[in-house]
């Protein structure tokens, strides 16, 4: 799939993000929130694997986050990629309060959960359309997997790129990338022309 050439910061943004710091011109920062609202959320929606109000949620702090720090942006990345960085920490944040706050009771066995989680049988791809498929195989892939397939290849954003947003070293991106690609490979081969 090619990829396009992202540019580093659009003249509208330079723009708004110039009107934002002089003159603190909060119109100026909605322009910026409406153009970049949809992929942050989509881009939430799929780390936190659909869960639509958990997303909104952490999307409306990456921009509260990103208006506080904006005198940081400096323009060495496109102001999206900018953005999806901090929503991938905010994502992230959350992940471990909800790791910190889970607390297992006795009702249910950990190994009887287990037992059950690993017992469960796709689908038959014949009654399934590659959507659903797709969208379960993804939701198999580790967090970072799947943030690196999504800004990579939905996004469009280079390895590079997506090594800056996830804050890891390029060839971690590339690692995570090529390991995804092959567990999607096997989950989706009944969809493969034969």
């Amino acid at each position: 799939m090619p990829q396009p050439d992202y540019p580093r910061v659009n003249d509208r943004d330079t723009e708004l993000i110039a009107r934002v710091l002089a003159e603190d011109d909060r119109y100026a920062f909605g322009e910026l929130v409406r153009q970049h609202q949809s992929a942050v959320r989509g881009f939430l929606r799929r780390l936190t694997g659909g869960r639509h109000a958990l997303a909104d949620d952490l999307a409306q702090e990456t921009f509260v986050e990103a208006y506080r720090s904006l005198a940081r942006f400096h323009g060495k990345s496109a102001f999206g990629t900018w953005l999806f960085g901090i929503a991938y920490n905010r994502f992230r944040r959350s992940r471990r309060q909800q790791r910190e706050t889970v607390e297992w009771t006795d009702e249910i066995e950990i190994d009887n959960a287990a037992a059950g989680h690993a017992t469960t049988v796709p689908p038959a791809p014949a009654t399934v359309d590659l959507q659903q498929d797709l969208a379960t195989a993804l939701a198999r892939l580790s967090a970072d997997e799947q943030s690196a397939i999504h800004l990579c290849y939905a996004e469009g954003l280079t390895h590079e790129q997506a090594a800056g947003v996830l804050g890891c070293p390029l060839g971690t991106v590339k690692t995570h990338v090529l390991r995804a690609k092959a567990k999607l490979r096997t989950t989706l081969r009944a969809w493969a022309p034969a």
